[in-house]
């Protein structure tokens, strides 16, 4: 019987690590330095951002190590809430992630890497039809389904499909990055700009272009202000830090996993962290920091990149117009990489759930190749749906919010657990508890108030999308009775 199959450890600690970090890269660390210029106007907060972000990145993924030592088993922080808050809470987070999180980033992810295949085939950007201006449909959606569907079926033949791919794309993508990131540099630093760009360290400002009259808009940021700027933008370096958890999801499958989802989990982000970090000096080096909304690429500078694609204009810098094709080719197998991580690991929180009898009872089956292809599909059509109706933008932001109030109930959860569970097997333990852990949450904390206070609509739609879970789960008890 398929409800009686197990799933088979056969992931080692590389492959875990790929998973990590492959999940992480997508596109965003090639366009939201972008925005992240524009909200805060200084070289240096930007870099210490992008810091902060890997500090706050690496700590959770940290903390998240004591729960992955004490529940080594597939769903992974779904289990960890349901553990530590009961069914309804672990319930809201699958919801959050089914509706939204996992399959709204698989249809993103999926439309980047269609519209970037675009620049090398540009009748993709072709619209098939539309229906008014709310509705528009083009061939790059239809390769970004096609995507989906083919990573969906490779990772229903078993695994090590999953893993061979996951393992190739991450691995071309660390070395292109790299190489992008040394070339950089070493053009970079043979000129001024750097320099430049840290005249005024630590005078910030907020610049805001009037896309009617293409004026542009400067105003000054000190003390609150400041903070609060910081606070609403870092939500995109998280963004771009993000789905380091999905290792977690698959527990179940990785060897030995009390040892190597700590240890996955701390080299991932770590390997992510200082890329990101050195990839923003190299835009630094390259590029001036101010610029304007038309002209060259050296005139348009950081703030007003072409389409606010930063990475393409710093490849522009480094090899000319072949840039453009080259960064496309990048970005290309990054997010396709990234994708395949998503995918892989996003079916198994689901199969998790349906085991629990909080999601369709199919879901909670294996195929003869020990996965679960139902999950699998269920998560691919969703997404797909997603691709088809262009919201999947909107819904990200909307849950960007809930995504990290899951991740504090998920890390204080570890202060429950050692009050409830003092015995337990705890094979690793949160670094630095209690205080890295509690600064986590402090700081997370102060940042979804930031955002409740400088974008309000957003945190509350995304508060309205975990609240519609609730009804949901309540059917699900009824059926289960």
């Amino acid at each position: 019987m398929s409800e009686q199959k197990e799933l088979k450890r056969s992931l080692g600690l590389i492959d875990a690590t790929s998973i990590v970090a492959g999940s992480m890269i997508g596109s965003g660390i090639f366009v939201v330095t972008v925005y992240m210029a524009r909200d805060l106007g200084s070289a240096a907060w930007i870099l210490i951002t992008w810091l902060i972000t890997g500090l706050l990145t690496m700590s959770a993924a940290l903390s998240y190590g004591e729960l992955a030592g004490m529940m080594p088993t597939a769903g992974g922080q779904f289990v960890y809430i349901q553990r530590a808050y009961g069914k309804l809470a672990s319930f809201l987070y699958g919801w959050t992630v089914f509706t939204v999180i996992q399959t709204g980033v698989i249809a993103a992810v999926a439309v980047t890497f269609a519209n970037y295949t675009a620049v090398f085939f540009p009748v993709l950007q072709e619209e098939i039809f539309r229906i008014g201006d709310s509705f528009v449909f083009k061939n790059s959606q239809v390769l970004a389904m096609a995507s989906v569907v083919l990573l969906t079926y490779i990772n229903t033949k078993g695994v090590k499909n999953g893993k061979v791919i996951q393992l190739v794309f991450t691995s071309a993508k660390l070395i292109a990055l790299f190489a992008l990131i040394g070339f950089g540099l070493y053009i970079g630093f043979s000129t001024d700009t750097f320099s430049n760009n840290f005249n005024n360290t630590w005078e910030a400002s907020k610049t805001v272009l009037d896309e009617t009259t293409q004026t542009v808009t400067v105003t000054k940021l000190t003390g609150v202000a400041l903070v609060g700027a910081i606070g609403a933008t870092i939500i995109n370096s998280l963004f771009s830090s993000d789905a380091w958890n999905n290792v977690t999801f698959i527990a179940g499958e990785i060897k030995d996993p009390k040892k190597n989802i700590p240890r996955s989990l701390f080299l991932g982000t770590l390997i992510v962290t200082v890329i990101y970090i050195l990839a923003n000096i190299a835009y630094l080096a390259l590029l001036p920091l101010n610029g304007s909304p038309e002209g060259s690429v050296v005139e348009n500078g950081i703030m007003f990149a072409a389409q606010d694609r930063v990475g393409a204009a710093a490849a522009n810098m480094i090899m000319g117009n072949i840039g453009v094709f080259v960064m496309a080719a990048l970005i290309m197998v990054s997010t396709f990489g990234c994708n395949s991580g998503l995918v892989l690991s996003g079916g198994r929180l689901f199969y998790a759930m349906a085991k629990d009898n909080l999601f369709f009872k199919k879901a909670g089956e294996l195929n003869k190749f020990d996965v679960p292809e139902k999950a699998l599909w269920f998560q691919c059509i969703w997404a797909c749906l997603l691709c088809v109706s262009g919201k999947y933008g909107d819904l990200l932001t909307y849950a960007t919010f809930a995504s990290l109030l899951f991740y504090i109930l998920t890390i204080y959860g570890i202060f429950i657990l050692r009050k409830k569970e003092p015995n337990a097997e705890r094979p690793y333990k949160a670094f630095g508890y209690p205080v890295i852990p509690a600064l986590y949450i402090l700081l997370t904390a102060a940042i979804c108030v930031s955002l409740l206070i400088y974008d309000t609509v957003n945190t509350g739609l995304g508060l309205v999308i975990v609240a519609l879970g609730i009804p949901v789960y309540y059917l699900f008890m009824h059926k289960k009775e």
